[in-house]
């Protein structure tokens, strides 16, 4: 490459996989690789704590109801 510096970014990779509870498994005495994506994606901790407070706290008919919890699961989706 003429000219262009080229920079390998390092990934922490046991990092990113503490913030997905699933990848915690083994299957068959291995680490848990998930890789269909395309049919199903993994949620990190970050989501599952927003949906879970989501249902604790707000859970309503989103853009159907007019009271004042269906306006806020509105504003929350």
């Amino acid at each position: 490459m003429s000219g262009v510096a080229m920079q390998t970014a390092s990934i922490d990779v046991e990092r990113v996989r503490a913030d997905f509870p699933i990848l915690s498994r083994r299957i068959g005495g291995h680490p848990l690789v998930y890789l269909d994506s395309a049919a199903t994606s993994q949620k990190p901790l970050p989501v599952l704590a927003a949906v879970d407070n989501y249902y604790r706290t707000s859970n309503a008919n989103v853009h159907r109801g007019v009271h004042s919890l269906a306006s806020e699961a509105t504003d929350r989706y």
